[in-house]
């Protein structure tokens, strides 16, 4: 209210100056109206809206000062989002070396694994081949063999036919039928 009286006294004070000359003295009236009009309108508007303007003035700051808060939050949560991912991606350069490090390793691995592989087959295959090779070698010797005797058996008998007289195949021809003759147990007697 002290508030209210001194800020009238203060709007009062420079009509009380046009008040002294009389030849304003009209004029002064309708300002002085004019001024009193506003004075009282200024102190119901004071008195009335005073608590609601109040209000919405402190929820005004209220939602202002929560709204710089989260937006502190959200720039903080930003710039530390930033940080990883500069983090991340100074460390990219890494990770690309080490899968491609890894992946040549893994290749290496692989790549014995198939050598080893390869040469357990080749050593399969040798084996495989060097006993088809013994089994047929086995085979033409004794074919070699069979074939040698045949040949050797058809030799001695055209050798015998050429060199045997009518007189020779008529002792043989004896002498078998007389072995015949004797049995079976006189055939070492003669």
């Amino acid at each position: 209210m002290k508030k209210l009286a001194l800020a009238l006294l203060l709007a009062l004070a420079p009509l009380a100056g046009f008040a002294a000359s009389e030849e304003h003295a009209d004029h002064t009236k309708d300002l002085i109206f004019e001024w009193v009009n506003l004075l009282i309108l200024g102190g119901v508007l004071v008195y009335f809206a005073r608590k609601p303007v109040q209000d919405y003035l402190g929820s005004r700051r209220d939602t202002i000062a929560k709204n710089i808060a989260t937006s502190e939050q959200l720039l903080r949560d930003a710039e530390a989002k930033l940080a990883e991912w500069n983090t991340k991606a100074a460390r990219l350069d890494a990770d690309i070396v080490e899968i491609i490090e890894a992946t040549r390793k893994g290749a290496q691995v692989e790549k014995a694994a198939i050598l080893a592989d390869a040469e357990a087959t080749a050593s399969r295959i040798r084996q495989s081949a060097s006993g088809v090779v013994e089994r047929e070698l086995r085979a033409a010797r004794e074919s070699l063999r069979k074939e040698a005797a045949e040949l050797a058996v058809t030799l001695a008998g055209t050798i015998l036919r050429e060199q045997t007289t009518d007189a020779d195949r008529s002792r043989l021809v004896d002498e078998f039928i007389a072995k015949v003759e004797s049995g079976p147990g006189a055939g070492g007697a003669h």
